[in-house]
C-alpha cells in the first residue's frame, strides 16, 4: 500500500519561513517526478507550487520563483520545500505528488498539510 506523509506545516507569520517534508513508502518503482501542489482557501482547483524531476530538474509557479526551493531524494522517495519570505497569499493546504509517467504508471497524492500565515 502506498503512503505519501507530510510533515512541516503550521502557523507562521509574514516574511517568516516554513519547510515542509513528505516520505513516500510503498513505491516500487521510482517516480518520474515529486512536487508539491496546494488548495487555496476559496479555491477549487489545486495549482503546482513547485516540481522536482528524477532528474533533478526543477519547476515552480512563478507566485514562488526565488522564494521558494524544492529538493528531493528521488532513491528515498522523499521530497522537501523550504519556503522563505511567506506571504498571505500562501496560505493553503499544501500536497506531496508522486508520479510515474513510464511503464507502471502511477499518480499519489498525500493527505496534505496546513499552512498558514498570518498577515
Amino acid at each position: 500500500q502506498v503512503h505519501l506523509v507530510e510533515s512541516g506545516g503550521g502557523l507562521v507569520q509574514a516574511g517568516g519561513s516554513l519547510r515542509l517534508s513528505c516520505a513516500a513508502s510503498g513505491l516500487t518503482f521510482s517516480p518520474s517526478s515529486m512536487g508539491w501542489y496546494r488548495e487555496a482557501p476559496g479555491k477549487q482547483q489545486r495549482e503546482l507550487v513547485a516540481t522536482i524531476t528524477r532528474g533533478g530538474r526543477t519547476n515552480y509557479a512563478e507566485s514562488v520563483k526565488g522564494r521558494f526551493t524544492i529538493s528531493g531524494d528521488n532513491a528515498k522517495r522523499t521530497v522537501t520545500l523550504q519556503m522563505n519570505s511567506l506571504k498571505s497569499e500562501d496560505t493553503a493546504v499544501y500536497c506531496c505528488n508522486a508520479v510515474r509517467e513510464e511503464i507502471y504508471p502511477y499518480n499519489y497524492w498525500g493527505q496534505g498539510t496546513q499552512v498558514t500565515v498570518s498577515s
